[in-house]
C-alpha cells in the first residue's frame, strides 16, 4: 500500500500485453473483391501489395455464395436465404446454397489464419450494408425486402450481430489486427432516388425518405464493433447522409464525387476518407507520382493544408477488382500503395 504522502501509481505497461496497440488508418487498401478463386493466393497478394492496411478478399468467381449478396447472407443470424432463378430470397430455413456461402467464408477464415496470422495493424473486412442487402433479397412472398420496414429492421439487426461474430473470428485468427469493417452500399443512391427495379423488372420501387435511410443505417453502424467505413462507388453517393449516420470513414470513387462541400465537411468533422483513384477494371495506369499530384490538387481545392493529406486519406481502387484481370488487379494495388508513398511530406 502506498504511504499517505506518496500518490499511488498506475502499473507500468508491459511488453507482453497481447492486445494490439491502436493503429491509424493505413496509407493504401483495397475495396474488397479480387479475380481468381484461391483464397490463400489472394491473401498473399494483398499482404504483399497492401501491407499497411490489407483486407479480407472476396472472390465472386467461385460462384453463387461468393457474390456480394450471398457472402453477406452467410453472416446473418437466425435468418436464412436460398437462391432462386431471380436471385437470393429469404426463406424459413437454408439449404445447399446457404451452406455453400458459409463454406466459402469458412475457407477464407482458414486461409487468413495460415497466411496472415502474424499481421499487426489495421485489417479491413467487408460486408454488404443493410440497404443494399435489403435491396438484393426478396421476401418469401412478394417484393424485395427493402420495401418492408419490418423486414429491413430484422435484416439490420441480424446483419449487425453476424458482423460482430465475424469480426471476433477474424480477430481470433489475427490477434495483432485492428479490425475495420466496411459496409458496401452501392444501392444507396437508388434507394433514395426510387430507381431500383421491382422483382418483375417492369416498374421501380418507391423512394425511401432520407431520414429513414439515415436512421436505419445509423442503427447498424452503431451496432458494429470497431471503426466503420461505408463504401459507395455509385453516382451521387450520399456522403453527407453516410457521415451523419455515424460512419468513421467514407469510401468513394474520386472521379464520381463532385460535392466538395460534403467532402470538406467530412474532413473538418474528422471523418477519414478512402479515396478511389484508379479504375476497378483494366485500364492504362498513370505513374503513381501523377496520381499523388492529382490528389494534392484536389486537396488544395478542398482548402486544406498539404501536410494533413497523407493522414486524412487512404488510397484505394475506385471499386472492387473482381472484373479485372489478375495482372491488372495486382498492378492497381501496387499503384495505390506507391502513390500513397508520394503523399508523405518530404
Amino acid at each position: 500500500m502506498a504511504s499517505p504522502t506518496e500518490p499511488e501509481r498506475d502499473p507500468e505497461p508491459t511488453s507482453t500485453d497481447p492486445r494490439p496497440a491502436p493503429a491509424p488508418w493505413g496509407p493504401a487498401s483495397g475495396v474488397g473483391s479480387l479475380p481468381g478463386t484461391d483464397p490463400a493466393e489472394a491473401l498473399r497478394i494483398v499482404l504483399g501489395e497492401l501491407p499497411g492496411m490489407p483486407h479480407l478478399h472476396e472472390l465472386p468467381a467461385r460462384g453463387a455464395g461468393a457474390d456480394l449478396i450471398g457472402r453477406s447472407a452467410a453472416l446473418l443470424v437466425d435468418l436464412a436465404v436460398d437462391l432462386t432463378p431471380a436471385g437470393w430470397r429469404l426463406v424459413p430455413r437454408g439449404g445447399v446454397d446457404l451452406r455453400r456461402a458459409q463454406e466459402f467464408l469458412a475457407r477464407d477464415l482458414d486461409a487468413l489464419h495460415d497466411v496472415a496470422g502474424t499481421h499487426r495493424g489495421p485489417f479491413k473486412v467487408q460486408a454488404t450494408g443493410p440497404w443494399t442487402l435489403a435491396a438484393g433479397l426478396e421476401r418469401e412472398r412478394g417484393e424485395r425486402a427493402v420495401v418492408d420496414p419490418g423486414a429491413r429492421r430484422d435484416l439490420g439487426q441480424s446483419l449487425a450481430e453476424g458482423i460482430g461474430a465475424h469480426v471476433a473470428e477474424v480477430a481470433a485468427r489475427v490477434p495483432g489486427a485492428q479490425v475495420v469493417v466496411q459496409l458496401d452500399e452501392p444501392s444507396l443512391p437508388g434507394v433514395l432516388q426510387g430507381s431500383l427495379p421491382t422483382v418483375s423488372g417492369f416498374g421501380r420501387l418507391s423512394a425511401v425518405e432520407a431520414s429513414v435511410v439515415q436512421s436505419e443505417l445509423a442503427a447498424v453502424v452503431a451496432a458494429v464493433p470497431g471503426p466503420v467505413v461505408v463504401h459507395c462507388c455509385a453516382h451521387r453517393a450520399p456522403l453527407d447522409l453516410v457521415r451523419a449516420a455515424g460512419a468513421d470513414a467514407l469510401s468513394f470513387d474520386l472521379g464520381l464525387v463532385q460535392d466538395l462541400d460534403a467532402l470538406g465537411a467530412a474532413v473538418e468533422a474528422g471523418t477519414h476518407l478512402l479515396v478511389g483513384v484508379v479504375p476497378g477494371t483494366d485500364a492504362t495506369l498513370p505513374a503513381p507520382k501523377a496520381t499523388a499530384s492529382r490528389l494534392r490538387a484536389w486537396w488544395r481545392e478542398l482548402g486544406f493544408s498539404a501536410d494533413e493529406l497523407h493522414e486524412a486519406v487512404t488510397l484505394t481502387p475506385a471499386c472492387g477488382l473482381a472484373g479485372a484481370t489478375p495482372a491488372y488487379a495486382r498492378a492497381a494495388m501496387t499503384h495505390v500503395r506507391e502513390a500513397a508513398e508520394h503523399l508523405l511530406p518530404e
